[in-house]
This record gives structure tokens, C-alpha cells and sequence, in this order.
């Protein structure tokens, strides 16, 4: 059995605002929850990177060197950038 529902009085562009501004507090916590989400490939700043491991960028340097950790350079920056996994995968227990 089919149901049917009929919105008297209200035009479309008010059931259409309605429902918008029923849902725009959950689409916003949604995409906030996204947004913090960190995707394994990330790539993180020298200053992030270092934040991360609670190292100086000074040690941060020479694991870069030493081969620990991997950098990165994006094309026409100057930055250097390291992957989120690599940095992940460089501090588990062997």
C-alpha cells in the first residue's frame, strides 16, 4: 500500500528550505567528522611531522637523511611534505 503525503499551503521552495534547514546541522557534523578523519596518505608538513613524533625538526633532519623517513617535494613548492603512513609504519616495533 502506497502512502501519500500532502503538504498544504507550502510551496516547494518552502518544503525544499524546510527540509534544508532540518538537515543542515547533521550534513555539517557529517562533513566536520570528515574532515577530521586523516587518510593514511595524508601528507604532513615538516613542522606537523615533527609535532607528530614529538621530536625538534633538527631530529627530524637526520631521520631524513638517515634514511627513516621518506620526503616529499610537490611540484613548484618549496615545502618539504612527509606521508602520513610512512611516518606511521617508520615507528612501529620492528
Amino acid at each position: 500500500m502506497e502512502h501519500t503525503i500532502q503538504f498544504v499551503g507550502t510551496s516547494p521552495e518552502e518544503l525544499k528550505a524546510s527540509l534544508l534547514a532540518s538537515l543542515k546541522p547533521q550534513l555539517d557534523q557529517i562533513l566536520e567528522e570528515l574532515k577530521n578523519q586523516e587518510s593514511p596518505e595524508q601528507l604532513l608538513t615538516r613542522e606537523k611531522t615533527a609535532e607528530l613524533l614529538s621530536i625538534n625538526p633538527s631530529t627530524l633532519w637526520k631521520f631524513t637523511k638517515l634514511g627513516i623517513l621518506q620526503s616529499y617535494n610537490l611540484p613548484g613548492t618549496s615545502r618539504i611534505y612527509y606521508k602520513r603512513s610512512e611516518i606511521l609504519e617508520a615507528i612501529q616495533p620492528i
